[in-house]
């Protein structure tokens, strides 16, 4: 029986899967499925070192990019030492999800869109503002968030702009809010699609959705707020239009960024119709029904009578594809 640690603290809901219930539920639907898994819930790096070097276990599974006692936001003011999966891979530790390098390129959405502009892959006009930094000229509409976060924190109808005050008054928010780079991107008006990413090589799926929002919860504009997230408003269906183009993107983008076992691409349509990338979730929600990983699982592979099912189906996917990378099934 394979052995599964997993990670998480008070900083799991806002940079991973979900909060500590999230985690129980995720525990239990692995230990009924054939696999013995164990939380531990880390509040300092003493915390996360006692538990990898006491614990008997085949792989690890995080929802901690790093330490912190953060549960609003990620934040990322972080020592470059500080990320858990450097710290198994200098244990050659075996563990679930992106290597060290490309979830600090998947938090970071301004290095997220370079390398995939780099690489010839749809992502918006854009333009990072450090604290301190000069605005640039940047074309209307345009769209304004936090450089490193996720979960739409930050997001709200004001993140979109339309003339130079209102570009220095969000910019000024961002910095002033979350103490991080403002990423300025052209506003994309059109519907939101969804890519999930499981496993790797000839086990690779890639299952795409389409978001919609239940009546009357949008605001000004018909983008997904904070608020919006996790909370059983947004759904995913498949789409009856561009789910191929939706699957090409995404897997253009898991190749150049090096992305393992379990990723979420998030696209838009542009004002000509064009899907264009804006971001990609290193640890997407596994809040079971209501986060868009379960949800698009059962779209494609689900029991309509028993979702849990199709939930534990899931996280064992998820689990098996990191085990096999590592030859060890």
């Amino acid at each position: 029986m394979k052995k599964i640690l997993i990670i998480t603290g008070p900083a799991g809901d806002a940079q991973g899967w979900g909060d500590l219930n999230v985690t129980e539920t995720l525990c239990d639907a692995l230990n009924s499925n054939g696999k013995s898994a164990e939380i531990a819930f880390v509040k300092t790096m003493d915390d996360f070192i006692q538990a990898i070097n006491g614990k008997s276990y085949n792989i690890v599974w995080s929802a901690l990019y790093y330490i912190s006692d953060k549960e609003d936001i990620i934040g990322l003011n972080v020592d470059d030492d500080a990320w858990l999966a450097d710290i198994l891979d200098r244990k050659q530790i075996p563990y679930i999800g992106p290597s060290a390098l490309t979830m600090k390129q998947l938090i970071d959405k301004t290095w997220t869109h370079r390398i995939l502009h780099e690489n010839n892959i749809a992502v918006p006009a854009h333009s990072q503002v450090d604290l301190g930094e000069k605005l640039p000229d940047f074309q209307f509409p345009a769209f304004v968030k936090p450089s490193c976060e996720s979960r739409s924190v930050g997001i709200s109808d004001e993140s979109v702009v339309n003339t130079p005050a209102e570009l220095e008054a969000r910019v000024r928010h961002i910095h002033d809010t979350y103490q991080q780079p403002a990423l300025i991107e052209d506003y994309l008006p059109g519907a939101e699609y969804t890519v999930l990413m499981i496993g790797n090589g000839k086990n690779q799926e890639f299952l795409p959705g389409v978001v919609t929002v239940k009546g009357g919860k949008y605001g000004k504009y018909p983008i997904l707020r904070a608020d919006m997230r996790g909370v059983g408003i947004t759904k995913i269906g498949i789409p009856e239009t561009l789910a191929e183009e939706a699957n090409e993107l995404c897997k253009s983008a898991v190749e150049a960024l090096k992305c393992f076992d379990h990723v979420r691409v998030d696209m838009r349509l542009d004002a000509n119709n064009q899907l264009k990338i804006i971001e990609v979730n290193g640890i997407p929600g596994l809040k079971p029904v209501k986060s868009w990983s379960p949800q698009m699982y059962s779209l494609y592979h689900g029991l309509p009578e028993d979702p849990m099912e199709d939930y534990r189906q899931l996280v064992h996917q998820i689990v098996e594809s990191g085990l096999g990378r590592y030859n060890l099934i």
